[in-house]
């Protein structure tokens, strides 16, 4: 299903605090240096048009919320889709995750990741593409909080036993817990835009949850 055109950025928006490069990030990394206060720090990778994260931070304002998108047009929409509502807790990042994770990100600094319908990258030469591969889960894990969170969903069902038996081998991470799916109270009460596409199409989303053990 291919995916809709995205809608027009309004040209009034001032994007610059919800916008950033890898290279905006603090060196030594301080979450205040993005959302001037200590809080709490949830990351999405790979936020697509920006619901889940405009969502997340919506209904939890103690909490502050980034997200990573390698697309530019997505990752000014998903700016853009939060400037509008003019959340002071959510901030967009045009990079790559990878090297965000690993050069940036200290031990025990994140709350929750959260990893959300994937691409999957069928193709065998594709495979060190893929986002949750043996080095990725290895960073999330050190960069969790003890009692903090990966949130993994799919609807690619190969993918998601795969994943399940990676974070087996390669993390000490507690899961997969069920995360059980719930009926939307309205037509944007979803995850995702994806998990919107799959569910009104009557297919399965696989959902699991892992947690870090507490020290």
């Amino acid at each position: 299903m291919p995916r809709r055109a995205l809608r027009k950025i309004d040209p009034t928006l001032e994007l610059s605090r919800y916008l950033k490069l890898p290279a905006d990030l603090p060196r030594h990394w301080d979450a205040v240096t993005l959302f001037d206060r200590a809080a709490p720090l949830e990351i999405e990778v790979g936020s697509g048009k920006g619901l889940f994260l405009h969502s997340a931070a919506s209904m939890n304002p103690d909490h502050d919320f980034l997200g990573i998108e390698i697309a530019t047009k997505y990752a000014r929409f998903a700016a853009a889709r939060v400037a509008g509502s003019g959340l002071k807790n959510a901030v967009m990042v045009h990079g790559d995750a990878q090297p965000i994770f690993a050069d940036l990100l200290p031990d025990n600094s994140i709350a929750a990741v959260h990893v959300y319908f994937p691409d999957p990258w069928w193709k065998k030469r594709h495979e060190k593409r893929k986002v949750l591969n043996e080095r990725f889960v290895k960073q999330v894990e050190r960069v969790l909080v003890p009692g903090g969170s990966l949130h993994y969903w799919t609807d690619v069902l190969d993918r998601f036993e795969a994943t399940l038996e990676l974070l087996a081998k390669e993390t000490t991470l507690d899961g997969p817990l069920d995360v059980p799916e719930r009926a939307p109270e309205h037509d944007l009460d979803y995850r995702t835009h994806f998990e919107r596409r799959t569910r009104l199409a009557a297919l399965p989303v696989y959902r699991a949850e892992f947690r870090k053990c507490d020290l």
